[in-house]
């Protein structure tokens, strides 16, 4: 057997030493720099809405929450060990501050999606005019919302012990898994699964005969139906199948992610399950939700429907005679204008 002196053991301890924090700190700075980037390029596919919601300014503030722990990583990163406003800085910090985001991004899913459907609730009972003047309060709302939630992370007993231990284990990072994501997307999926089977064969018929068309310049979808059908256009019965059309439409891989994710039971960091997709795809649900629950009040005028940035919820309903959209100026009936 080789022996090796003490001084290339001692080089290769350093040498191991020196990379293990290093490779870390550099998987987390690219895990984040994906996420950005995912940030990003989400953002920019989305619709251009006409008016501004409370989901729309959180996940503004979630992406620049994401870009300023990048810059902190990447700071803390290249300097290693330095003082600033008489605190100093080290590696152990890159994992502090990831572990505190990771605690507040876990515990943000409830209340989002509390104030998400208020706010789109609230939105069937205002006119659109009202609407427009509580746009000014969503910014103090998020505000209020991340000053919340990260004040009971810093001040809960048991945060606080868990991140005091690492200041004494430093190289072990976990960071917190979100039970909330998981019975948040447990209970989307388990409702879309009774929705999809109560409807399943009206779902079938109509991917069979729905078409798809322009109309004021925007892309919709229209359903043939019978003229002696015996129940009205805005009914939940009619509704259902429609919307799961229109949302599977579009989230369908998404759904089946949270499928996979559900059943292998993978854990995923806060830090990295807390992103714009799933804020959005949570969006799409909300509103689909609030539109079935509220179908008498779609055709009102004086109502500021909730718009989506990812689904367009144009349905129009065409006579089975009619095969021609473009020979009428007008369908019979759409659900949102």
């Amino acid at each position: 057997m080789t022996a090796l002196s003490s001084e290339n053991c001692s080089f290769q301890y350093q040498l191991h030493q020196a990379n293990q924090p290093l490779d870390g700190n550099c998987l987390l700075f690219l895990i984040i720099l994906g996420k950005i980037l995912l940030n990003i390029l989400t953002l920019g596919m989305r619709r251009k809405i006409t008016y501004q919601n409370f989901m729309e300014y959180f996940c503004i503030s979630l992406a620049f929450i994401d870009l300023l722990l990048l810059v902190n990583i990447s700071i803390i990163s290249y300097f290693r060990d330095f003082v600033l406003l008489g605190i100093r800085f080290t590696k152990y910090h890159i994992c502090l501050f990831t572990q505190i985001i990771s605690f507040t991004y876990g515990f943000l899913h409830y209340p989002v999606f509390l104030i998400a459907c208020i706010d789109y609730y609230l939105n069937f009972s205002k006119t659109t005019k009202l609407a427009f003047k509580c746009q000014k309060f969503y910014f103090f709302i998020v505000i209020l919302i991340w000053i919340s939630v990260l004040a009971y992370v810093l001040g809960d007993p048991a945060i606080y012990q868990s991140l005091k231990a690492q200041n004494v284990y430093s190289y072990q990072c976990p960071f917190y898994i979100s039970i909330q994501s998981y019975w948040l997307s447990f209970s989307m999926v388990v409702i879309l699964f009774m929705a999809f089977l109560t409807s399943w064969s009206e779902v079938t018929a109509l991917v069979q005969a729905v078409r798809m068309t322009s109309y004021m310049n925007e892309t919709v979808l229209y359903f043939p139906f019978s003229s002696h059908c015996s129940y009205t256009l805005s009914s939940k019965k009619t509704l259902l199948p429609k919307f799961i059309i229109c949302f599977l439409g579009t989230w369908l891989p998404f759904v089946l992610l949270q499928v996979i994710i559900l059943l292998l039971k993978v854990q995923i960091p806060a830090f990295i399950e807390m992103n714009i997709p799933w804020l959005y795809f949570v969006n799409s649900f909300l509103i689909a939700t609030v539109y079935w629950f509220n179908c008498h009040k779609l055709n009102l005028r004086d109502i500021a429907l909730p718009v989506d940035p990812f689904i367009n919820w144009k349905c129009c309903f065409i006579p089975l005679t009619i095969h021609n959209l473009e020979q009428i100026e007008k369908p019979i009936s759409i659900i949102i204008c």
